[in-house]
């Protein structure tokens, strides 16, 4: 039951975005990279301020150690990084396929007196089995997912194997123990157990504001913990 369960929910689709190409974070990075450098704005923050804390605050009040290796997918201008490393945790790595992307974090980087913080342009998706080094050749104590996933749920080609390949990818990534604290704004609690259950098991949930409509009660944004099984 469980297996036609998860199959069913692999299966939902979602209308295809422009959220969902590289062309768009492409432009959008550009564009942000170059505000930075005129004003020194460092960019949107995906899901905004407060649930970033939510998530930091999370990961400092657990068990993970401030020298555990830490990894943050599709880090975009790497301010979740940059927030970590100001409380102390040492090990930090983040990776996008936008170069943009990790111009402007490694520049909001150094500008932060951070410049041990590692970037890298890298593709979540690609097969990081290959034997070329990158970040994604070691293994994390926590894989940090703030809007990634919902992205590849997005693509307009190949959506559903990149989910796939995603959630194999993120595997490999974690340490027996490891963690992926997953932020989305697709998907419910129950839909992410769902399609992650096979190879995950849920540990936590970060709690955020909800909102109340039609008698029922529900969150815009959900925020997991899940362990690696």
């Amino acid at each position: 039951m469980a297996k036609e369960t998860n199959e069913l929910s692999s299966n939902i689709d979602f209308t295809p975005s422009v959220l969902g190409t590289k062309s768009y974070w492409d432009s959008t990075y550009d564009r942000e990279l170059k505000t930075y450098k005129d004003i020194g704005d460092v960019g949107e923050i995906w899901f905004g301020e407060d649930r970033q804390n939510r998530v930091v605050d999370w990961i400092e009040q657990s068990s993970v150690q401030m020298s555990d290796p830490v990894i943050d997918l599709g880090c975009g201008n790497g301010i979740i990084l940059t927030e970590m490393r100001r409380l102390g945790f040492t090990d930090l790595t983040g990776v996008d396929y936008s170069q943009g992307a990790i111009d402007l974090a490694v520049q909001i980087a150094n500008a932060e007196g951070f410049p041990d913080i590692k970037y890298q342009v890298v593709d979540i998706l690609s097969d990081i089995n290959t034997g070329c080094p990158t970040c994604l050749s070691r293994q994390y104590k926590v894989c940090i997912d703030k809007g990634t996933y919902d992205a590849i749920c997005l693509m307009p080609d190949g959506a559903d194997k990149g989910r796939q390949f995603y959630k194999r990818n993120v595997k490999s990534l974690l340490q027996n123990d490891g963690l992926l604290v997953i932020t989305s704004c697709n998907w419910t609690k129950d839909q992410l157990v769902l399609f992650f259950e096979t190879d995950f098991e849920l540990f936590d949930e970060i709690k955020t504001p909800s909102f109340q409509f039609g008698g029922k009660t529900g969150n815009t944004v959900t925020s997991l913990i899940f362990k690696r099984k």
